[in-house]
C-alpha cells in the first residue's frame, strides 16, 4: 500500500509539472472577462453585471425534459455554497473551509486539489467557524486563480498545478474572515468581506495588484475622522462604530468604469444600546460606487438607514440598460422626472434582506423606482423624488424595555445570500425569496463584542402568507410580476438561459427548471441535500452542461427548513453536472437519497408543577459551553442571543415556550433537530451538556449533579 501511494504521489507530481509546463487553461485576459464567451463560466455570476444568465440555448423548454446526469464529483466535508469555473474544458470549485478543486469539466476527473490549514487559534474571523468554512466563489485571471480565504488572506494560486504564487494578509483572521471572492478588474483584485464586533471602524472594500499582491486602496464602510460622513454616527465614539460589511460580490460597468458594491448592518442592532438614535450611520446598507483604480467614491444610495434589525444590503447589483416602464400599480415609489420609455443606463435588483426591488441611475445614483415583493414593516414610505426612507418608528423601541413587536421580514430574509438572475430575454429578474417575521427582544443593556446583534431575533412565518418559499419573476422595465411560483420550503440561488429557463434549488433537494415566461416546472431531480449552490452552464465541443453543488449543511438551508417544518438530511457535499441524453451512451444514475421529512417538534405540554425543577451539573455544563462554541455559535450566537440564523436560547420568548416542561424534552429536541441540516448528529451525552451550558446560562441553579425535572426560568 505504501508504494502504491507513493507512485501515485510521484505520478501527481509528474502531472503538475507537466500542467505547469503546457498551461491547463489558456491565460484569461481583460478582454476574456469584459466579454465571455458563452462556453466558459469565468466569474461569480458568469459577467461582471451580475446576471447569473448564460447565452447557451441548446437546452431549452422543447427538451429540457430530456436532462440526465452526465458526471458528479465528492466535494470536501462542509457547507457548500459553491460557484463553479469553467474556462475551455477545466472547472474550479471551491470547496468548504478554503479547498478548491480542478476537475475535467467533460468526465468529472479530478485534477488537482489546492487544501489550506487554518492557524491553530483561529477562532472564526468574528463569526464562527462554520461561517468561515464557506466559499462561494473565487476569481480568474491570467493563469491564476485567485481565492479569499476563511482566515482573513488573499491567495494567488496557479491554475495549471494548484500551488501557491503568493499569500498576502487582508487583517487580523480572528476579526475577518471572507465567505464571497474577489472580481479582478483591469488587473486589480477587488474583494469586500464581513468583520466580527471586535473589529473597530468596521470592514472596507480593497484592492490588491494581481501581479504582485501589493494592496492599491482600501475603502472604509465606517468613515473615519475628517472624511465625509463621519458625522452621520452622531456622537458615538469611533470605537464604539463596528461590523459594517461587504460580504457579497461586487459588479463592474466598463462604461461608466465604476464597481458597485454593498454593505450591510451595524452592531448591536438596537440603535438605543447603539447609541445612535436616529442616525442614518454611513455606509451601513448602502449601495458603493468606487473607481476601481483608486477606490475613490463616485456616489452612494442608502437603501436602508437606521438599521434595527439586521436586515442587511449586500447583495448582486444586477447592471442593465433598458426603458424605463413602470407601471404605478406595481412600482409603489416612481422618481416624477422620469420620461416614460426613456433608455437608462440601470443599476436594479433586490439587494437587501427585506425583500424590496431598487432601480437606480448607474452613473449618477439616482433613484428611478421601487417595489416590495414580501411581507415588510420597517419601511413606511419611499419619496419618489429623491428615495430617501421614512422608516416605521413602531418597529423601534424607544427605550430599553419597550417590545419591537412584530417586524417583517426577519433577520433570515426577505431575501438572502442565495441569488437572483436576470435574462436579458424576458427583461426580468427570477428571485429566491423566503416569507419570514420576527419578535426581536433588546437581550443586553450593555453590548459587548461577543454579543454581536445583542437581540434575540424570535423568528417566526409570516401570518397569512400563501406559502413559505417563493421564487418570484419582476419586469425590470415594467416592475409588474410576471409570475410567481410558491413552494412549502426554502428558494435558493437561480440561473437562466437563452432557452428561455430557470434554473432553482430547493432546501428540499429539488434541482428544478422553470420555463422563464410562465413559471411553470418543465423538469425536476431529487438530489441528495439542499441545493445550496450557485447553478451554471457552459459548454464543450458544442454540448451544453448545467452544474449545480448541493449539501454539507450551510447554515442557511437548514434553518429554513426548520422554521417551514420539514426535517431534511445535510448529505454529502456533492457537484452534479447534466446534461441531454443520448441514445448513442448509457445514463448515469443518481443515487437515491432517503425521504425524511417529518412535521415540525411541537412542544409537549407543561409537567405537574409540583414536580422539582431540574439542575445542572457544573461538569455537563463546561463542556456543554466548548460544544456551543464550537457547533453552535454561528446560529445562535456567542451570548446565546440568538441571530439570524438561529432563535435566542435565553430571554422571555425562549422561556415562554419551555416554561414547566420537562427537562429531558429539550435535550431530545436538542438531539433530533440540531443542528439543522444534521440532525441527529449529536449523542445523548452531548446534547445533554448542551442544554445543560443554556440552562446555566439562563439562570438554572448550578449543582454537583443533573437532576432530570421541570425546567423554571427565574
Amino acid at each position: 500500500m505504501a508504494v502504491m501511494a507513493c507512485l501515485l504521489g510521484v505520478a501527481l507530481a509528474a502531472q503538475n509539472v507537466a500542467a505547469a509546463e503546457t498551461g491547463l487553461i489558456d491565460p484569461v485576459t481583460d478582454d476574456d472577462l469584459l466579454n465571455p464567451s458563452p462556453d466558459e463560466w469565468l466569474m461569480f455570476r458568469g459577467n461582471y453585471a451580475n446576471w447569473g444568465y448564460s447565452e447557451l440555448d441548446q437546452i431549452n423548454v422543447e427538451n429540457v425534459h430530456q436532462l440526465e446526469l452526465a458526471w458528479s464529483f465528492s466535494l470536501t466535508e462542509g457547507p457548500i455554497e459553491s460557484t463553479p469555473l469553467v474556462r475551455g474544458d477545466v472547472m474550479f470549485v471551491p470547496g468548504p473551509a478554503d479547498v478548491l478543486h480542478a476537475i475535467d469539466a467533460r468526465t468529472g476527473e479530478s485534477i488537482w486539489t489546492y487544501r489550506r490549514e487554518w492557524p491553530d487559534d483561529f477562532t472564526g474571523g468574528g463569526q464562527g467557524i462554520l461561517s468561515a468554512q464557506v466559499n462561494r466563489s473565487v476569481a480568474l485571471y491570467g493563469d491564476s486563480l485567485y481565492a479569499t480565504t476563511g482566515d482573513a488572506r488573499l491567495l494567488r494560486i496557479n491554475a495549471s498545478t494548484g500551488q501557491i504564487i503568493w499569500d498576502v494578509s487582508t487583517d487580523n483572521y480572528n476579526q475577518t474572515t471572507h465567505t464571497t471572492g474577489p472580481i479582478v478588474v483591469g488587473g486589480k483584485v477587488i474583494s469586500g468581506r464581513n468583520c466580527g464586533p471586535a473589529l473597530v471602524g468596521g470592514c472596507y472594500v480593497m484592492a490588491h495588484d494581481a501581479e504582485d499582491g501589493r494592496e492599491l486602496w482600501r475603502f472604509y464602510l465606517i468613515p473615519r475622522a475628517g472624511e465625509a460622513g463621519f458625522d452621520t454616527w452622531g456622537d458615538l465614539p469611533y470605537e464604539k462604530r463596528r461590523h459594517v460589511g461587504a460580504w457579497h460580490t461586487g459588479s463592474y460597468d466598463p462604461e461608466t468604469d465604476l464597481i458597485y458594491w454593498g454593505t450591510s448592518v451595524p452592531a448591536p442592532a438596537a440603535e438605543i444600546i447603539r447609541g445612535t438614535r436616529g442616525q442614518p450611520m454611513l455606509y451601513s446598507n448602502s449601495t458603493l460606487a468606487l473607481r476601481p483604480d483608486t477606490g475613490e467614491l463616485a456616489w452612494y444610495f442608502q437603501h436602508l438607514p437606521r438599521d434595527n434589525w439586521d436586515l442587511d444590503h449586500p447583495f448582486e447589483r444586477i447592471l442593465v440598460d433598458i426603458p424605463l416602464e413602470p407601471d404605478p400599480q406595481a412600482a409603489t415609489s416612481i422618481n416624477p422626472s422620469i420620461s416614460f420609455g426613456e433608455q437608462r443606463r440601470v443599476l436594479t435588483g433586490i439587494p437587501g434582506k427585506n425583500g424590496i426591488v431598487w432601480t437606480l441611475d448607474r452613473e449618477t445614483g439616482e433613484f428611478l423606482w421601487s417595489r416590495p415583493t414580501v411581507s415588510q414593516n420597517v419601511i413606511s414610505e419611499i419619496t419618489p423624488e429623491t428615495g430617501a426612507v421614512r422608516l416605521n418608528e413602531e418597529t423601534i423601541p424607544s427605550f430599553h424595555e419597550e417590545s419591537y413587536g412584530l417586524v417583517c421580514p426577519s433577520a433570515a430574509g426577505g431575501r438572502n445570500w442565495p441569488s437572483a438572475a436576470y435574462s436579458p430575454r424576458t427583461q426580468a429578474i427570477y428571485a429566491p425569496l423566503t416569507n419570514t417575521c420576527m419578535y426581536p427582544e433588546i437581550a443586553t443593556l450593555d453590548p459587548q463584542p461577543s454579543d454581536l446583534y445583542g437581540l434575540a431575533f424570535n423568528v417566526v412565518t409570516t401570518p397569512e402568507a400563501r406559502s413559505f418559499g417563493t421564487l418570484h419573476a419582476v419586469s425590470v422595465k415594467t416592475a409588474t410580476t410576471l409570475w410567481q411560483h410558491d413552494d412549502p420550503v426554502g428558494m435558493m440561488s437561480t440561473l437562466a438561459t437563452a432557452g428561455d429557463l430557470v434554473f432553482a434549488g430547493t432546501t428540499n433537494r429539488r434541482f428544478r427548471a422553470h420555463d422563464a415566461r410562465t413559471g411553470e416546472v418543465l423538469w425536476e431531480k431529487m438530489l441528495n441535500a439542499p441545493v445550496t449552490g450557485f447553478p451554471v452552464s457552459y459548454a464543450i465541443d458544442g454540448e451544453q452542461y448545467i452544474a449545480i453543488a448541493v449539501g454539507g449543511g450551510d447554515l442557511l438551508s437548514g434553518l429554513l427548513n426548520l422554521f417551514a417544518g420539514v426535517q431534511v438530511p445535510a448529505g454529502s457535499p456533492v457537484l452534479y453536472v447534466f446534461r441531454l441524453a443520448r441514445e448513442d451512451r448509457p445514463s448515469v444514475a443518481i443515487a437515491p437519497a432517503p425521504t425524511t421529512t417529518v412535521e415540525r417538534f411541537e412542544l409537549p405540554s407543561p409537567v405537574d408543577p409540583s414536580i422539582t425543577c431540574a439542575s445542572v451539573a457544573a461538569e455537563d455544563a463546561e463542556r456543554g459551553a466548548v460544544l456551543y462554541r464550537d457547533q453552535c455559535t454561528s446560529c445562535h450566537g456567542p451570548g446565546l442571543n440568538g441571530g439570524p440564523n438561529g432563535v435566542a436560547l435565553t430571554g422571555s420568548f425562549f422561556a415562554s415556550r419551555w416554561q414547566d416542561r420537562h427537562s429531558d424534552d429539550l435535550v431530545e429536541m436538542t438531539q433530533q433537530r440540531m443542528p439543522p441540516g444534521g440532525e441527529g448528529s449529536l449523542s445523548r451525552h452531548d446534547a445533554t451538556a448542551l442544554v445543560g451550558h443554556v440552562l446555566r446560562t439562563a439562570g438554572v441553579e448550578t449543582r454537583d449533579t443533573t437532576d432530570a425535572g421541570r425546567l423554571c426560568f427565574p
